[in-house]
């Protein structure tokens, strides 16, 4: 076998078992950030119960959810690494060996027989993201359905920018205490009708300890939503919006929206070339 493979299938692993197992630094500072600010003693509860769990997690180094998600994968490439099926195939592979060890609850399923592969691999799946740069890096993003499902999409009018605040907001106030609250906000704006949505997604893989001031009016606005913690009320439904841009036809204007719940995971790993 490949010693490139076997290290990036390992480096692959290894980043899913920090993804599911301890938050980032960002993300659990935001959540204490919140927790001191909270006015509600139900919402504090339930701040409390997740900083218990993250804790738990640590300590027994298992997942910090039940629900581990389905694997998006972003693989940053040098140009000395060929861009072949054996990376592929590595990810893969390393999604298979993780699934045991860490272990992952099997997600992956046929759309319409609803077969489970047992892995989390299948057709389509990875979705795996070729970024070029200097290293060979795996950033792992695993997500869950509660907060997919209630993502969406819409084909705007460019005459409707001044909109896009209204939409995002709507779109989390429909979603209600589903997501699990606090969320984190990933919104994708310009590109085509599928790069919004990859936009959305990747904008969910910004630290979320810095917002624009157009992504600061965004939060505020959710915020005065009062779904609070887990839906039960308080002042913080939505920890972060992060925005990620792209040009697009004059005649369109595409706004997606990728919700995260508050346990917004990530996992990055170089691997040795």
């Amino acid at each position: 076998m490949d010693p490139l493979y076997n290290r990036l299938a390992s480096a692959v692993e290894q980043a899913i078992r920090q993804a599911e197992t301890i938050l980032p630094p960002d993300v659990e500072e935001a959540l204490h950030t919140a927790y001191n600010k909270e006015t509600n003693p139900t919402a504090r509860g339930e701040f409390e119960n997740i900083f218990a769990n993250l804790q738990i997690a640590r300590e027994k180094n298992i997942p910090i959810c039940q629900d581990t998600g389905i694997l998006v994968i972003y693989l940053t490439i040098p140009e000395t690494v060929p861009l072949s099926m054996k990376l592929y195939d590595a990810v893969s592979e390393g999604i298979r060996l993780a699934t045991k060890s860490v272990p992952l609850r099997p997600n992956a399923v046929h759309p319409l027989t609803r077969k489970n592969s047992g892995d989390n691999t299948g057709i389509g799946i990875p979705t795996i993201h070729i970024i070029p740069g200097d290293t060979l890096r795996v950033t792992v993003f695993p997500k869950g359905a509660g907060s997919e499902n209630m993502s969406q999409i819409r084909m705007m009018l460019p005459s409707e920018i001044e909109k896009i605040p209204e939409f995002v907001t709507s779109v989390v106030k429909d979603a209600g205490s589903r997501p699990c609250p606090p969320i984190v906000v990933g919104v994708g704006i310009g590109g085509t009708f599928d790069s919004a949505a990859s936009f959305a997604k990747e904008a969910l893989l910004s630290p979320i300890n810095h917002m624009t001031p157009f992504e600061q009016d965004i939060c505020d606005s959710i915020n005065q939503l009062g779904i609070g913690v887990m839906g039960l009320g308080g002042d913080t439904t939505c920890l972060a919006v992060k925005v990620k841009e792209g040009a697009c036809h004059t005649a369109s204007l595409p706004i997606a929206v990728n919700i995260q719940c508050w346990c917004s995971r990530r996992g990055v790993v170089e691997v040795e070339l």
